[in-house]
C-alpha cells in the first residue's frame, strides 16, 4: 500500500518537478491510501488557486484511493508520533494513518526525512 502526502498529491497535479516521483502511488489507485486530513489540505490549496472547480476534480480524483476517516484510534496515536517525532498535526495524522495500513509513505515534505516508511525527495 502507498500514500502520497499532501504537498505530493500538490506536486503531482501541478505537474511540478517532482510529480514523477508521485505518479506511480497516485496512478495505482487501488493501492492508494488517502487520509481524510489530505483531502482537506489539496482541497484548500487548490480552491485558494484554482478555483471550486478544479478542487473538486481534485478531489474526485484522490476518492478513487482508499479514503481513511481520522478514527479515535488514528488520532491517539498520531498525537503519540506527534509528540515522539516533533511532527505538526497533519503529519502524524498522515503518518500515522501510513502506519496503520502498512504503507509507504511518498513526500516532499522536510518533516519525514529519515523516518521509517517513508520514501522522500527534496523539494524541487
Amino acid at each position: 500500500m502507498n500514500l502520497v502526502d499532501s504537498s505530493g498529491w500538490l506536486e503531482y497535479f501541478a505537474d511540478g518537478p517532482n510529480a514523477d516521483f508521485f505518479a506511480p502511488a497516485i496512478e495505482q489507485p487501488s493501492e492508494l491510501i488517502v487520509p481524510t486530513i489530505s483531502l482537506y489540505e489539496v482541497f484548500k490549496k487548490v480552491l485558494q488557486q484554482r478555483g471550486d472547480g478544479a478542487a473538486l476534480q481534485a478531489i474526485a480524483i484522490m476518492q478513487q484511493g482508499n479514503v481513511v476517516s481520522l478514527d479515535t484510534s488514528l488520532a491517539l496515536s498520531a498525537a503519540k508520533a506527534s509528540v515522539e517525532l516533533g511532527l505538526p498535526m497533519a503529519d502524524s495524522i498522515i503518518l500515522t494513518t501510513a502506519r496503520a495500513h502498512g504503507a509507504t509513505l511518498y513526500t516532499q515534505d522536510g518533516h519525514f526525512e529519515g523516518i521509517e516508511c517513508v520514501e522522500y525527495i527534496r523539494k524541487g
